[in-house]
């Protein structure tokens, strides 16, 4: 996905294509597209067989060591996931997580919060890129997820997981339901 056009129809990827294929499994209805070298997430919707529209576009952060699968790494995995589980629904925004559950707030003397507001845990769909042994994204704890300093955004700071500005998360989260499909690519 080295250039993604502006909001409108266009084609599925070839890439995304051909591990859906290898997957065994559909297009759901929302997909979401994580480009790395962009530093974008696309929220998309199914438009018919082959097709994708292309509703919203979020500047995000990916990590600091690059793209990799291997356990350990710190780095952003590639490939098909899935949204596997929502984690703080109903939470206030500013909600910070230790080991996906509440333990305070950002604006209460923890600014430096590494997972905050709301989590989308993500699950590899193909075993042995990032899913299953040493680089599965599962158990790695892959997450779309906020963060405290949201100054870090349009440039690689996270350790592996996918960074979005509370604003733009919220809103996310509540219209992407579990099983939703996401793509990250270089």
């Amino acid at each position: 996905m080295s250039r993604v056009p502006t909001p409108g129809v266009f084609p599925i990827p070839l890439a995304w294509r051909m591990s859906l294929r290898r997957w065994g499994g559909r297009p759901t209805p929302r997909l979401l597209l994580v480009s790395v070298c962009q530093q974008r997430l696309w929220e998309c919707e199914r438009q018919g067989p082959g097709r994708i529209h292309l509703r919203r576009r979020f500047i995000i952060s990916t990590s600091r060591f690059g793209v990799g699968q291997q356990e350990g790494s710190f780095q952003t995995p590639l490939g098909l996931h899935r949204v596997a589980r929502k984690i703080g629904a109903g939470e206030p925004i500013g909600t910070v997580f230790k080991a996906r559950r509440p333990v305070g707030l950002t604006r209460n003397g923890l600014p430096d919060a590494t997972i905050c507001h709301r989590i989308l845990w993500l699950e590899g769909l193909e075993p042995g890129l990032n899913s299953g042994g040493a680089v599965d994204s599962f158990r790695r704890y892959i997450y779309i997820h906020g963060f405290g300093d949201e100054t870090t955004l349009g440039r690689p700071a996270s350790h592996g997981c996918i960074h979005l500005a509370a604003s733009d998360l919220i809103p996310l989260f509540d219209r992407t339901p579990e099983g939703t499909l996401v793509w990250i690519d270089q």
